[in-house]
């Protein structure tokens, strides 16, 4: 079984239908409601019911839940039952998170800075902290597998709330790595750069980090500057590309694989110049 956080649609959704597709029950929730102090439209419950009939038409069971990684007694209510009903769980994706709309670090409103801790960082331990148990009681081990950022590894201005959730987790992942490694249970860090979502092609509050010239740019008008930043010359990675990260990182041929941190990123994160 595999436990899934912002699973409606883009990545999560990815993840979740790729598990499946190799076996997987997937168990996984969203909050599917509107953000206020986000600029782009969020998934609803229309889209938690879609993802739930492709899993099933994939023949694998499906627990799918509207709850927000903030609210810490759901998480653990939804994964409580589904072990319950089913049994052990296995692999834990902590994919939920917001992505802010650009500005300088002094235009942040508590009110903004307070959803992005709270879902990015807070949402990631919400999840882990409700898995482990259940992970150590299963007896074999598993794999926690937490969703970063590129702009974790090189930085992004005007991001400075997103960029320092996104860090954190690495941090934090490396930390659980160790504390759970004795229960062969694995902590790794996906690190993706622009992926081909709505959280990047309907954010227009956050385009303006790739062109500060334009008041408001277009998807359009912002391509060709993706392309510039990735070595591979690609404006964006596809949510599938990380699907396939994730099955790795779930699989055992990466059974000694712990506390990484695995950029899917055309290779942005490193280039210098």
């Amino acid at each position: 079984m595999a436990f899934v956080t912002g699973i409606a649609r883009g990545q999560g959704r990815a993840h979740a239908l790729a598990l499946a597709a190799h076996g997987a029950d997937i168990v996984g929730l969203d909050r599917a409601a509107p953000v206020d102090t986000m600029d782009y439209p969020m998934s609803g419950t229309a889209d938690l019911d879609d993802v739930r009939r492709e899993i099933e038409a994939l023949g694998r069971r499906v627990m799918v839940s509207a709850i927000d990684v903030r609210d810490r007694a759901g998480v653990e209510s939804l994964l409580a039952r589904a072990v319950s009903e089913w049994g052990r769980l296995d692999i834990v994706v902590a994919n939920a998170g917001v992505s802010p709309p650009a500005g300088d670090v002094s235009s942040i409103s508590d009110d903004r800075w307070a959803d992005v801790i709270g879902i990015n960082l807070t949402g990631v331990f919400h999840t882990v902290a409700a898995a482990l148990p259940h992970l150590k009681a299963g007896g074999r081990g598993g794999s926690v597998i937490i969703t970063s950022s590129a702009a974790a590894l090189k930085n992004a201005p005007g991001l400075s709330d997103y960029v320092a959730t996104k860090g954190a987790v690495v941090a934090f992942a490396a930390s659980v790595a160790n504390e759970v490694a004795s229960d062969h249970i694995r902590v790794n860090v996906i690190a993706p750069s622009i992926v081909n979502t709505p959280m990047v092609t309907e954010n227009t509050g956050q385009l303006r980090v790739f062109r500060p010239d334009l008041a408001a740019p277009s998807l359009d008008d912002c391509t060709d500057v993706f392309r510039a930043l990735m070595p591979m010359g690609e404006p964006w990675v596809e949510p599938a590309d990380v699907a396939d990260a994730v099955l790795y990182l779930a699989s055992p041929a990466s059974r000694w694989i712990s506390g990484a941190v695995l950029p899917v990123d055309q290779g942005s994160a490193v280039r210098r110049f």
